[in-house]
């Protein structure tokens, strides 16, 4: 072993935690999705029957907005170890796109706290 270089095996074991950890945290994100999708259907169903549900398009952006930023985390774990540039263009575009769909969710639910729809 040379001075300044991890021991033999710290390299990897670091590069399966971290592959681990990206794992978890995208099962948490289809998890939040999963959950977004059940509440949404549950609220359409009450709609059907003439309950009063909540809107049920802001509860489901809100679920899809928790799961982008989970996923953009674990698209950045993923990449933190040893990135090669071809990983880091894919790690910035995905990025970009989610965070473009994130501030227009999050636009879309903060205009919907200041008016809500008319009920009817």
């Amino acid at each position: 072993m040379r001075v300044g270089e991890p021991p033999e095996g710290l390299e990897a074991a670091v590069s399966a935690a971290a592959s681990w950890l990206k794992l978890g945290i995208e099962a948490v994100s289809v998890a939040i999705i999963l959950v977004a999708m059940l509440l949404a259907l549950a609220r359409l169903t009450g709609h059907a029957f003439g309950r009063e549900t909540g809107n049920v398009r802001m509860g489901l952006a809100r679920g899809l907005s928790l799961a982008l930023e989970f996923q953009l985390a674990a698209d950045i774990v993923g990449t933190a170890i040893s990135p090669d540039w071809d990983q880091i263009g894919k790690l910035a575009a995905v990025a970009a796109i989610r965070t473009f769909l994130n501030v227009f969710l999050q636009r879309e639910l903060a205009e919907e706290q200041v008016a809500p729809p008319p009920r009817g």
